[in-house]
This record gives structure tokens, C-alpha cells and sequence, in this order.
């Protein structure tokens, strides 16, 4: 890759990232790096459409127009994060209903190498920074990471054919001055042990494809893979009063109380127990006048 100017954000290397990930007969079969794309979710779907194979990984230094769920914007400053997306195909054997699965199993193995990455630095593996610490990440149903109440990380999943494309968005140095909102955090921000990026993507990949084999090898079924039950550990969205807002401006509030054998979420409304899919939810907030 070419010069860059911020000796603090070193550009990643896709060769060592190929060298570290990509082996015979493993599940990744290629990890490209670009300086910049619009959006690394748009390049994925270019490849699954061309009947690309299981396994890439698209991973841009910069995004001009990477986006969230419901087409909101992700921009960040260049390589002030990790912004990559992934070609999955899960094949006849899992069933359509539980393709839902997908983000959240995404989010979980997000979370738990952010979590052992730092850990293990914490421990010294990799060298303490002073006041270095462990990130404890958590999961917001359907698709962002939050440290306390604030967002580290988001998910975004397309179907693409037979393909689904996964893109993760997740802010590594991002400065104070430079969140987006004020909701928002990244690992520099939360004093975390590791903050290089490489060695954070390359622990994300191993986990993320520990676990979709997984599940997929189990046709999908998020409790024979012991996928649902790691997710409600790590779901900070239940046990908590929510306001969940819908397509319309329609509304319902209640306590979120599970995660069902679909991906969806379980509210205990006055109306009774309703599950929500993803695709069916505009935002989930705290309950209040002003819905945060």
C-alpha cells in the first residue's frame, strides 16, 4: 500500500493477513485489502453474484459510503477502524427461517474475540499498556456491539442469491473528536490492551469462522450448535424495558425477554409476548418521552 501520514494508524497488510489466515483445506480462501471502496458489503454482492466462492473478505482502509441497517451511513477517518465484509454461502441445509441467525452469530463472535483478544493482552501475552484493560462488549439485539451504552461496533447482513453477505463496521482508534455521535465509542476510548488492528481482525476471522461452521454443520439450529444460549449470555437487551419502533411510526413497549429459535426478538408487551424480526424493527431504545 501506499505512503500514509498518521504513524498511529498503519495501514493493514493483506499479504500478512493472507499468510496468517488463508490455509488449505480452512475456511477462508482469501482476504483482499483496498485503500478505498464505497462500500465493502457493495463489493462482497459483486463477487456472491458472480458465483464467487465461500470464504473472501473485503477489508477497506476507508468507505465512502458504507452503511448500517435501514441504509444508514458509516463513515469513518482512514484506517481509524475495521470495516470488512464477508462472503457466506450457507447452502440448502440451513433453512431460510434461520438465516436470522446469521448477524447475531456474527455479533457473538465480535464480541468474544474482542473480549479474549484484550484479555490475553491484559494478561501480558501481547504487553500492557498503563491502564490498559480488558473490553467487556456486549451485544444490542439485533446487530450492534456496546461497551456500557455505547457503540463500538455494527452488523449489517444481505441476502445476495444463495449468498449472504456480512459486513462489520467496528472503530479501533477513533478519538473523542472524531465520533460521529456521542453514543458512540471505539478500543482507544475504552483504554483497551490491543488497539492493532491486525491483530484484532485476524482474531475476529478465526472466531467468526469457528462459529458459522458450526452452526451450519448443525443445519442452522442456534440450540444444537449452543449458539442461542452463548447469545443470550452476552445480549445486554435482555431483562430491560425497551421501546421498540416500527415501520409507520407505530410502537410497542415492553421487557425484552428472549431471543427465539428464529433470531427474533421476545418482548413481554401489554398485549402479551411478540417476536420481532430484524427486518420488522426501525430502532429498539430505552422507553421515554423522547424514545432514548
Amino acid at each position: 500500500m501506499g505512503a500514509y501520514s498518521d504513524l498511529g494508524r498503519p495501514p493493514l497488510s493483506g499479504r500478512g493477513l493472507g499468510r496468517a489466515l488463508v490455509r488449505e483445506g480452512g475456511f477462508w480462501r482469501e482476504v483482499r485489502v483496498v485503500e478505498e471502496t464505497g462500500s465493502t458489503n457493495g463489493d462482497v454482492a459483486g463477487i456472491a453474484a458472480e458465483g464467487g466462492r465461500e470464504g473472501v473478505v473485503v477489508v477497506a482502509e476507508a468507505q465512502r459510503a458504507g452503511r448500517g441497517r435501514l441504509g444508514r451511513g458509516w463513515v469513518a477517518p482512514p484506517r481509524s477502524g475495521l470495516m470488512f465484509s464477508v462472503l457466506l454461502r450457507p447452502g440448502g441445509k440451513v433453512p431460510a427461517a434461520r438465516l436470522g441467525w446469521i448477524p447475531l452469530l456474527t455479533g457473538v463472535a465480535v464480541a468474544t474475540a474482542v473480549r479474549s483478544v484484550t484479555g490475553r493482552a491484559q494478561a501480558g501475552e501481547f504487553g500492557e499498556a498503563t491502564g490498559a484493560k480488558e473490553v467487556d462488549a456486549g451485544l444490542k439485539w439485533p446487530n450492534d456491539l456496546l461497551v456500557g451504552d455505547r457503540k463500538l461496533a455494527g452488523i449489517l447482513a444481505e441476502r445476495v442469491g444463495d449468498a449472504v453477505v456480512v459486513g462489520v463496521g467496528l472503530n479501533v482508534s477513533l478519538r473523542a473528536e472524531e465520533l460521529p455521535v456521542a453514543t458512540a465509542t471505539s478500543l482507544l476510548l475504552e483504554d483497551a490492551a490491543v488497539t492493532d488492528r491486525e491483530t484484532v481482525l485476524k482474531a475476529i476471522l478465526r472466531e467468526l469462522a469457528l462459529r458459522y461452521t458450526e452452526w451450519r454443520a448443525a443445519d442452522g439450529d442456534p440450540d444444537g450448535s449452543g449458539l442461542r444460549g452463548v447469545y443470550r449470555e452476552m445480549c445486554v437487551t435482555l431483562g430491560k424495558d425497551i421501546r421498540i419502533e416500527l415501520p409507520g411510526g407505530s410502537a410497542e413497549t415492553g421487557r425484552a425477554v428472549d431471543v427465539d429459535a428464529e433470531g427474533r426478538l421476545v418482548v413481554d408487551t401489554a398485549k402479551g409476548p411478540q417476536a420481532f424480526s430484524a427486518g420488522d424493527v426501525v430502532h429498539v431504545r430505552n422507553p421515554g418521552p423522547a424514545g432514548h
